[in-house]
């Protein structure tokens, strides 16, 4: 075999190798998708839940000091997750730039309460445990009355519950997709070197030293692919963390290192048992059944 024959076949590897390299890359940030919503599915979902906010309205001759001593209190039940007092002056002021001021001057005193904004932890955003917080809220005696969008929660719970449904289905769906196009990737960049395994076995190599070195290149394949895959993957959190920072910092570092290793394990583990069925099996082949 000429000089120009052998650069052209290591030319054509070489190409090969990358190919295969980049494809897996893509499949593994699928991968690393899918696990990232698996992973933070319940923060995100609390997420959506916490910025539901509920309104207690206290009497009207109730005092800021009465207002006070109420925060107090509801900040020290379970499933508060924090409160803002809205002040007679700061209401007033809100409501001049919805009605305007010609509307208010009506009026000898404010009509405006004082009030306190809720927001409330994920798990009690459902309906049946919105109506005991608000009768939990309702039971101070400086209170009027609490005001929640009964509709929303309602809707809300629905959808997530859907939503939860349809993405377990698609990552699902995702992962074997996945797994598919790895293998099929990986046996054809082991099958296009059929010729050396062929070679291999002509000079007396066993089956496990003739392994040995394509399993070697299947754990480097598996790790620079997820490292690509990773940084692809940092790249969209990033946009992420640019776009919506509210909802990045939902996501936990603990679970950004759990994806991360998910990605390392399955890049490896996939291309590492794609790369031992396919040798064996070309070992185990005829030689006329190698051209075909």
């Amino acid at each position: 075999m000429s000089k120009e024959e052998n650069k052209i076949i290591r030319r054509r590897l070489r190409n090969a190798y990358a190919s295969s390299i980049i494809s897996i890359s893509l499949v593994l940030l699928l991968i690393g998708i899918a696990a990232l919503l698996i992973v933070n599915a319940r923060a995100v979902s609390n997420y959506f839940k916490e910025n539901l906010q509920l309104s207690v309205l206290l009497k009207q001759d109730a005092s800021e000091d009465e207002a006070l001593g109420y925060q107090k209190s509801v900040e020290t039940m379970p499933f508060i997750k924090g409160t803002r007092l809205v002040t007679r002056e700061e209401g007033t002021a809100e409501l001049s730039k919805m009605l305007g001021d010609d509307f208010l001057s009506v009026f000898e005193t404010s009509p405006v309460p004082i009030s306190l904004e809720i927001k409330l932890k994920g798990d009690y955003v459902s309906p049946d445990s919105v109506a005991f917080v608000r009768r939990a809220l309702s039971a101070s005696p400086v209170v009027e009355e609490v005001e929640y969008q009964q509709s929303l929660v309602e809707t809300l719970s629905s959808n997530l519950t859907k939503i939860s449904m349809v993405l377990g289905i698609f990552i699902l769906l995702m992962l074997f997709i996945s797994f598919v196009l790895i293998n099929n990737t990986v046996r054809l960049n082991v099958f296009s070197r059929r010729f050396t395994i062929h070679t291999m076995q002509l000079v007396g190599a066993t089956r496990r030293f003739i392994r040995k070195p394509f399993m070697r290149g299947a754990v480097l394949q598996g790790l620079i692919s997820s490292l690509l895959a990773l940084a692809a993957l940092a790249g969209a959190l990033y946009f992420l963390h640019r776009s919506f920072p509210q909802l990045f910092a939902a996501i936990e570092l603990k679970s950004l290192l759990i994806v991360a290793g998910t990605v390392v394990v399955c890049g490896v583990a996939i291309c590492m048992i794609s790369t031992f069925f396919v040798v064996n099996k070309l070992v185990s082949l005829d030689k006329d059944r190698l051209y075909y």
